[in-house]
């Protein structure tokens, strides 16, 4: 496809990945792969999504195959919030849930997606009653899941650049510049688990986390990067596709123990002034979800953070970054550790 739209990258090597929506940051990870066994000094990674030009119950359907239809159990119309909201309803029955947190998860991300001149809601309006739980303004999609908990279906595309220092290096000094005024990947975790949603719940019955596999991701890039933890990071941009999702990425990165992702909330954490802000892009609820492009924008936004050329999503004095991308319900997930140089 590359070759096709740009004819100057003809005859060079090129691949693809798919990974649901994670599919991109598993390109990345391979663009590491390639650049850290020696085969390649430079590799453009690309992530591009054409999906809203398609009525939004047909874009639904599109996307059910990725869900494993027919195989989930659930009867809905529209898989992925269903599937989401069985998420919260377990959530719920583990530890109790009260949904005017997930409301306020979905109104912070809006108000962060304001301040990035390309988030795909920064001109939406609401009212007092968008991020409650009134029918009308804020209605049921989905047993679990309001209008506000989803994310939105975007086209969009992304790119970034990765290289070994020594390229990089001689690059910048070609540039007049230096290797400080890069970021550079000090860290990953990568783990799978299965298709079906409830396979998932069954295998985590009794164990502290919904989804242990996230927990272990996000430890491997904490080793990796040889970083203590949550405590070491700047900011991060993690994986908001339904704001369960969030609350439940707060607990495996260790922001709240489990089953008090709502502490997160109460604490003003992770607001844009707070003491850790989560997408200050505006995240994928916010700035926009175009499903291949998603891991790799997220990156573009930390790495953005983290050389002083994210605007007015600036956070102040980051110098460490996080970014938590995954394909399905916890199906591929993937973490990097970036850092400024």
């Amino acid at each position: 496809m590359v070759a096709q739209v740009v004819p100057e990258l003809w005859g060079v090597p090129a691949m693809r990945h798919e990974g649901a929506c994670a599919s991109s940051s598993l390109g990345i990870l391979s663009a590491m792969a390639e650049i850290e066994a020696g085969r390649y000094d430079c590799v453009l990674v690309l992530g591009a999504e054409e999906f809203k030009n398609l009525p939004g119950d047909q874009a639904s359907q599109n996307q059910n195959s990725a869900a494993w239809q027919g195989h989930e159990d659930i009867d809905c119309k529209f898989m992925w919030p269903a599937v989401f909201g069985l998420l919260a309803q377990e959530y719920d029955a583990r530890y109790g849930l009260d949904r005017k947190y997930l409301n306020r998860i979905a109104e912070l991300n809006y108000a962060n997606a304001r301040r990035n001149p390309k988030a795909q809601t920064r001109n939406w309006q609401f009212d007092a009653l968008s991020f409650t739980d009134d029918d009308a303004a804020n209605p049921v999609i989905e047993p679990g899941t309001r209008r506000q908990d989803c994310g939105q279906i975007t086209d969009g595309a992304c790119a970034v650049v990765l290289a070994s220092e020594r390229f990089a290096k001689a690059h910048q000094a070609r540039m007049g510049k230096s290797l400080s005024d890069l970021a550079h990947i000090a860290g990953w975790g990568h783990r799978n688990a299965s298709l079906r949603a409830r396979d998932k719940l069954e295998r985590s019955r009794g164990q502290p986390y919904v989804f242990p596999h996230v927990r272990q991701t996000i430890e491997d890039a904490w080793r990796r990067a040889g970083v203590s933890g949550i405590d070491a990071m700047s900011g991060i941009e993690t994986h908001d596709c339904f704001t369960i999702a969030e609350m439940l990425e707060y607990e495996a990165m260790g922001l709240a123990p489990h089953g008090q992702g709502a502490r997160v909330i109460l604490d003003g954490i992770t607001r844009k002034d707070g003491k850790l802000p989560v997408n200050p892009s505006g995240g994928l609820k916010s700035r926009g979800h175009p499903i291949g492009a998603t891991g790799v924008s997220q990156h573009v936004m930390a790495a953005m953070q983290l050389t002083g050329e994210a605007g007015d999503m600036q956070i102040a004095n980051a110098r460490v970054g996080a970014v938590f991308n995954m394909g399905g319900a916890a199906v591929a997930n993937y973490l990097s550790i970036l850092e400024a140089v």
